[in-house]
């Protein structure tokens, strides 16, 4: 162990060059978390552009997700194949390639291809920030080095939406992808001067059948999922069969794992209960977010008739407090534990969001912006800290993994979601006009649309209870103890 691991990290805690390793990566991860989120806003707008249904529009987040869940599981793999300049030069020539030819997109199933691309740099890219700054930054100070990636991954989706809402009003939607391209130039140039190899390349045996059942596994779910967001729901052959062949397909990875000597993802991190209990914050965490923030553009928008523009501002000053509450709250981790951040920040998210529940076509601004405001707020104190704290209690032979884990089940969180969400949301609106005397009415479109909105909100309310409930079982981790242990 002492040879393995420390041979890589130990000799250059002083050799690393950690401010300019740290800008490559978090610039290349805002970029990508900003191109993520800000086509939500123009959904609105693509869906008039190329003449497509909601649920096809839906397609260029989910095809997104399900490319990160197919890959991200393999990451732990490829961290300990490549050296990290390596990976970062590849993500970064995937991000780049897919957002120029997004920005050149001239039709749907182009700019669905071009989003693919696109995915596949931020999965190479997530698990390598996560895991290099693991690598190369004490246990003592991660909590505040976590809450700088915490105020970059929060700040990009929030003024995602706002930028894009510009962008579209004034040019088209190719320039959220035109705007993104000189930025990951920069990081390339950047990380190709800076970024130095801070993991020991170890080439394990590659396990192709691993690869194949965790792709068909975690594919299988996204897309089954996704699918039932669809006009078809959850009663459709196709639905039930792709999520049962998934989690079929996830039995027998995990199975395989556990028998393997060098497993693909060493699930014995499954064996440490506050990493179990961040995993499970992380899923919930990751639900609730990007469900909102599906939903409440499509509200804005569509139920309260504002342009993309004003939607995204509306929306800006919730992830600007997100962002910056995010290092607060990493120091208050490393001063004080998880447990005060984690359960009063459940209870903020559920009672927002059951005051969201009660939104109408009446709703005022100011009350969308508090209620958002308070909604991030309460996210920015579970997120970081129950990661945090999860991955801490990891020897750190298993840090590619439990990064990995936790990466993969946050794309997986995140389609899973936003599929509940919008079949919750759409199985509202048809259930609404079912008690109209005339569903063809213009007039009833809006009330039924606002009860499909108010659902989905109810939906995340529950799994905000049942996140809150999770809570009362986590400790903290004293990591002197343990990266000592783990290393002697």
């Amino acid at each position: 162990m002492e040879a393995t691991m420390q041979g890589s990290t130990q000799p250059g805690e002083k050799k690393f060059k950690t401010i300019p390793i740290l800008v490559s990566l978090l610039l290349s991860g805002f970029i990508g978390m900003f191109s993520e989120t800000a086509l939500n806003v123009a959904l609105s707008d693509l869906m008039k552009v190329l003449s497509i249904t909601p649920t096809t529009a839906q397609w260029l987040t989910t095809a997104y997700l399900l490319t990160l869940g197919i890959l991200v599981p393999i990451s732990g793999l490829l961290l300990q194949w490549f050296s990290t300049r390596q990976l970062f030069v590849a993500a970064l020539s995937f991000s780049i390639l897919g957002t120029f030819l997004a920005a050149i997109s001239p039709s749907f199933e182009f700019l669905l291809t071009a989003r693919v691309v696109q995915a596949m740099g931020t999965a190479l890219l997530l698990p390598l920030m996560f895991n290099t700054i693991l690598v190369i930054i004490p246990a003592e100070k991660r909590g505040a080095a976590m809450g700088m990636i915490g105020l970059v991954i929060m700040v990009a989706p929030a003024v995602g939406p706002t930028i894009a809402g510009l962008l579209i009003e004034s040019l088209s939607w190719h320039w959220i992808f035109w705007l993104s391209l000189p930025f990951l130039v920069l990081a390339l140039v950047f990380g190709i001067l800076f970024m130095q190899n801070v993991t020991k390349v170890t080439k394990p045996r590659i396990d192709l059948l691993s690869i194949v059942l965790s792709s068909i596994g975690f594919g299988g779910i996204v897309f089954g999922f996704s699918s039932a967001g669809e006009a078809e729901g959850w009663g459709s052959p196709k639905v039930i069969f792709t999520i049962a062949i998934g989690v079929v397909a996830l039995v027998l990875f995990g199975i395989r794992q556990m028998k393997m000597k060098q497993p693909m993802i060493n699930l014995r991190a499954f064996k440490f209960p506050m990493f179990v209990v961040g995993v499970a914050m992380v899923f919930i965490c990751m639900m609730v977010i990007l469900s909102s923030m599906l939903i409440l553009p499509m509200y804005l928008q569509q139920g309260q008739g504002y342009t993309a523009f004003k939607a995204g501002l509306l929306l800006l000053p919730g992830g600007i407090i997100n962002g910056l509450m995010s290092p607060i709250m990493g120091r208050l981790f490393d001063k004080y534990g998880p447990k005060w951040l984690v359960i009063p920040g459940l209870i903020i998210v559920a009672v927002t969001l059951w005051f969201f529940s009660g939104i109408t076509a009446a709703s005022t601004v100011a009350f969308v912006i508090v209620l958002h405001s308070t909604l991030m707020i309460g996210v920015s104190m579970i997120f970081m800290p129950a990661q945090t704290n999860g991955i801490n209690q990891l020897p750190i032979e298993l840090y590619p993994d439990g990064t990995a884990i936790m990466n993969t089940l946050q794309q997986v969180a995140g389609a899973i979601g936003t599929a509940l969400a919008v079949s919750i949301m759409t199985a509202g609106s048809k259930n609404y006009l079912k008690t109209v005397s005339d569903p063809a009415d213009p007039s009833n479109a809006l009330p039924a649309f606002t009860e499909g909105v108010q659902n989905a909100f109810m939906f995340g309310m529950g799994v905000a209870i049942v996140g809150l409930i999770l809570a009362f079982f986590i400790k903290r981790v004293i990591v002197q103890h343990k990266t000592q242990a783990s290393m002697h």
